[in-house]
């Protein structure tokens, strides 16, 4: 795996992008050999050709990731991934036209080599993706990974490995010797902790990975010692479940882990950092966005009884409540009879127009002023009420530790994890928001926004 944007990122995803990008590239440009009525090689150089393919490759990738297509790039469905390859360059075509009509000349593509490039695209991209998926994904491989121990950790990890082939781990085995099996997605070894040594020297596993339920007088050190001295990865279940699932393990956390991580954030350069770039882009996203805002208010105004903004305490940093601004969204009073409670799925409470607004996210808008008084970040833990809070914060360990950032428009939490309204979710998300808060920098950021316009155009995760 390799570290981008602070989240590990297989190598066949990595290896896949950048030969889609080449590709991609090479249609373009031989296209240009193709179909332009002038000599290429002045296009090409002098006329400003290599930045103007790039933005279309850009273009087309963008499409290939806003459909999937680096999470999933198994091919299960071929007419779907023509389809979808279909759809972004029609898109790319789209945007091109857009640049026509704004008199962007020094941008745009000529027609012919656009036509030309995309038809190689079409026909190349989907036979590149088909043949990755049967024959080079198998060829890169993956690290073999073996498990001491079948805790629950472990079985989520196991269970994880098995269907998503792609994160570039492979569980070849583990040792369990706890009194009662365990439901887990790996072949159990024969033998004991007493055979780790012939083990290892059989299945010549790249990774170990500890994940004992109980390693008092248990675990073999000194084995395991000389084996990370031969080369052997030596990690922690806890470790490989945050790098696989990119969220911590909450229920492995013990204060003292905290305590005296030397990895433990967030930075104060970094913090400080975000709020420069937070207001900054919360300045130009609200002038961007101003009518938009007007037509949504005239929208809610005319559709329903109640003011236009919807005004809620929540909790934000260090636990400071602060008052947080949308759209309404939901009848006037939604909650005078009910009290507070969380918004469940196909609410009654929520006005025709106000379904939409959540749908396109366009209710979350006016928190652009939350961010403007300093209340919030663009990114961050998601902000809770804090009726809730007092409650979540003694039934969930390290609840309260998430209020030590500002809360975000949009946050780790919130496009990895569906809307949830149980204590279930409220842990799973708490797991990715300690993750955001330990590995927080303007690259994890730049990350999270450009997913949330996935998310956002998708309508993914709304309620």
């Amino acid at each position: 795996m390799i570290r981008l944007f602070r989240v590990f990122v297989p190598d066949s995803v990595i290896a896949l992008v950048l030969s889609d990008a080449v590709l991609l590239y090479t249609c373009y440009v031989a296209a240009a050999f193709i179909a332009l009525d002038v000599d290429p090689e002045v296009f090409l150089q002098y006329d400003n050709g290599w930045a103007r393919i790039a933005g279309v490759v850009l273009c087309l990738m963008a499409g290939l990731y806003f459909h999937d297509l680096y999470s999933e790039f198994r091919v299960r469905f071929k007419v779907l991934l023509i389809q979808q390859v279909g759809v972004t360059l029609g898109v790319a075509f789209l945007l091109q036209a857009g640049l026509v009509y704004l008199g962007l000349q020094d941008l745009f593509v000529p027609a012919g080599l656009m036509i030309a490039g995309s038809a190689l695209a079409f026909i190349l991209l989907p036979l590149w993706r088909i043949y990755y998926g049967g024959v080079v994904f198998k060829a890169i491989g993956s690290e073999r990974v073996f498990f001491l121990g079948a805790s629950p950790l472990v079985q989520e990890i196991c269970s994880h490995l098995a269907q998503h082939p792609e994160s570039g781990l492979t569980a070849i085995g583990y040792i369990d010797d706890s009194d009662g099996g365990s439901a887990i997605a790996a072949p159990q070894v024969p033998g004991t902790l007493a055979d780790l040594r012939s083990t290892v020297e059989r299945l010549k596993p790249d990774r170990i990975v500890v994940g004992l339920a109980e390693r008092r007088n248990r675990l073999p050190v000194l084995e395991l010692l000389n084996m990370r001295l031969s080369g052997i990865r030596i990690e922690d279940a806890a470790t490989t479940y945050e790098s696989t699932f990119c969220r911590i393990a909450a229920r492995e956390l013990r204060p003292g882990q905290l305590i005296f991580s030397a990895e433990l954030g967030p930075h104060p350069k970094r913090v400080l950092l975000q709020s420069i770039y937070s207001m900054t882009i919360a300045i130009v996203a609200t002038l961007a966005a101003a009518p938009v805002m007007l037509l949504v208010a005239i929208l809610v105004r005319l559709s329903s009884h109640g003011p236009v903004l919807f005004r809620q305490r929540r909790a934000g940093k260090d636990d400071v409540p602060f008052t947080l601004y949308k759209f309404r969204s939901m009848v006037r009073d939604a909650e005078s009879a009910s009290g507070a409670v969380w918004a469940t799925k196909d609410d009654p409470r929520i006005t025709p127009v106000g379904k939409w607004l959540r749908r396109l996210r366009l209710d979350e808008l006016p928190q652009l002023f939350n961010v403007l008084k300093g209340d919030m970040s663009i990114v961050g833990p998601r902000p809770e009420r804090p009726e809730f809070v007092a409650d979540l914060e003694q039934r969930i360990p390290f609840y309260r530790q998430r209020h030590c950032v500002k809360p975000g428009i949009t946050g780790w939490a919130q496009i990895n994890h569906r809307y949830g309204d149980s204590v279930e979710d409220t842990v799973a998300k708490l797991e990715y928001d300690l993750y955001y808060i330990k590995n927080l920098s303007p690259a994890l950021d730049a990350l999270i926004m450009f997913h949330t316009a996935k998310v956002m155009l998708l309508s993914r995760g709304s309620r």
